[in-house]
């Protein structure tokens, strides 16, 4: 990250490195497993948090619990995407693009369909998470721009728009494998996603844009994200793509990173 080097375990990696990366002498810290967690092993000291960027966005990155940092940063494949999206509808659309973002996370993907005109709802069951979101707004200069914040089960927040007749041009949901909400509610994605992209059939506005699902489920292969788009949604098969997201390496592999499916109405 930046000048910043993280030594993190990736279960996917079942192949050996090609340099020693524990003695590499760049390196800050180390994520070391420990039983169901971890904790990160300093080795060289370094800040807190500090910003990176991506095109004209910037993010807060900050080494946390469970080896995430604060940002997937294979996820700029699909925020271009969606920039693409809803910058070229933009010049056609009178009404403001509404844009709802599920398991939204510290934002990234509100971060940049917020820098595409989009409005956006960002949910999300950690308080503190939406917090970083806030402050990666603030950091790309777009806080002033219209931003709902909710703090709710995601399935909970869905069924109540459908009950107020709200309406979205977009959905973008980033599930857990399993999770619980703010009020001890429980998610597994094998035995909820259908049901959660099912309705959010129900909120999508007459001219829909996109829908997008990423997951980092290790053995979910895109097509089973595919045939969900596919079953939930009524969605052509043509208007679908899947692939993996993946970050490019010094090794010259890819690092395959989980996988999305996208609609395009």
């Amino acid at each position: 990250w930046k000048d910043v080097y993280l030594l993190r375990p990736d279960p996917q990696v079942i192949w050996p490195a090609q340099m020693d990366m524990a003695g590499y002498p760049k390196l800050n810290a180390k994520y070391n497993r420990i039983g169901g967690g971890g904790k990160w092993e300093i080795i060289r000291p370094f800040s807190d948090s500090w910003t990176i960027s991506w095109r004209s966005l910037k993010f807060e990155i900050k080494p946390m619990g469970f080896k995430h940092t604060g940002l997937f940063p294979e996820q700029a494949v699909n925020w271009a995407k969606m920039i693409d999206i809803l910058t070229t509808a933009s010049k056609t659309r009178k009404e403001p693009i509404k844009v709802l973002n599920l398991f939204a996370y510290t934002g990234g993907a509100t971060v940049a369909c917020t820098s595409a005109g989009a409005v956006v709802t960002h949910v999300d069951s950690a308080k503190n998470m939406v917090e970083v979101a806030k402050r990666n707004m603030a950091l790309s200069k777009l806080d002033d721009r219209p931003v709902r914040y909710i703090v709710d089960d995601c399935k909970k927040f869905v069924q109540r728009e459908i009950r107020r007749g709200n309406k979205y041009d977009a959905v973008i949901m980033d599930p857990p494998s399993y999770g619980r909400g703010p009020t001890g509610e429980m998610w597994k994605i094998e035995e909820n996603l259908f049901e959660l992209v099912s309705l959010c059939k129900e909120i999508l506005s007459d001219e829909p844009l996109f829908f997008l699902i990423n997951s980092y489920t290790t053995g979910l292969q895109p097509t089973v994200i595919g045939n969900i788009l596919q079953r939930a949604l009524g969605a052509q098969e043509e208007s679908i793509s899947t692939y993996e997201v993946c970050l490019p390496t010094d090794e010259n592999i890819n690092l395959p990173c989980g996988c999305s499916g996208l609609v395009k109405f």
